[in-house]
């Protein structure tokens, strides 16, 4: 991620935290047009132009976007296109990023990391899930009509329109990666960091409190648990916080015996 994108990404979440009327219809509207500039290369190259004024590419989406959208969107959207962005893929990404971050703003206390945490787990242990949901070749209607089968109901609105909206266009990106991604946006949002724990067995409500406890105070700031239960760690359990791994299991210390053994 360049520069220019990094920068351009803090002005419009700060743009987005500073609105009032954010609803679950700014997210659509913002996904919408993220779809928009990925089927029409003449439109995100246009909007993602750096030779352009920024008042000529804000001309340019309140003439395209301006009778579809909620005045709250349009006034996001042209704050998005008076940033320079590093590609127009950049843009494309921040466009949803900025959806994202909306929908978890609409959800109020609805667990939303959770519940994509939750469905990413169902992806990664259905192989045939996650090559349907991938495919380049699939429509993207049964895509939806495939994820409201799974997910209506299950979950809150918000998680729903997320997982439907990066599904249905993935551009060349994994599903889980998708989801990760989307779980550290919306952890992001709220002021959090997400923690994976890969344990044998389920961790108690207190257990969690008491982990969730120790890696704020290590991280200083505050962390989400997300759990995996893995019989093959024997016992203890393995953390995952970005790019730290700590790993305190039963099968990495036998591992370490052996290999120490072996020497």
């Amino acid at each position: 991620m360049g520069s220019a994108t990094t920068q351009a990404r803090t002005a419009t979440t700060a743009a987005l935290d500073a609105s009032s009327a954010v609803d679950l219809g700014v997210a659509r509207d913002l996904f919408a047009a993220a779809r928009a500039l990925d089927d029409s290369t003449q439109l995100g190259g246009a909007l993602s132009d750096a030779s352009a004024t920024p008042a000529s590419r804000e001309a340019l989406v309140r003439a395209v976007f301006g009778a579809v959208s909620s005045p709250a969107s349009l006034d996001l959207l042209t704050t998005i296109v008076q940033q320079r962005w590093s590609s127009t893929s950049d843009l494309i990404d921040g466009i949803d990023d900025l959806a994202v971050r909306a929908a978890s703003l609409a959800a109020g206390d609805a667990d939303v990391e959770g519940e994509l945490f939750g469905f990413s787990r169902t992806v990664a242990e259905n192989p045939e899930l996650e090559l349907a949901l991938g495919s380049r070749v699939g429509d993207a209607a049964a895509k939806s009509a495939l994820i409201e089968k799974l997910l209506g109901g299950r979950v809150s609105e918000a998680t729903a329109l997320i997982v439907t909206s990066l599904v249905r266009q993935p551009r060349d990106r994994r599903v889980r990666s998708l989801l990760s991604a989307a779980m550290k946006t919306v952890a992001g949002q709220r002021g959090r960091t997400v923690a994976t724990v890969v344990t044998a067995v389920p961790l108690n409500e207190a257990q969690s409190s008491r982990l969730a406890a120790a890696l704020t105070a290590k991280y200083g700031t505050r962390v989400s648990i997300n759990t995996v239960i893995d019989a093959s760690v024997v016992g203890g359990l393995r953390v995952q916080i970005a790019d730290d791994v700590i790993d305190a299991s039963v099968s990495s210390r036998l591992a370490d015996l052996r290999q120490r053994l072996a020497s």
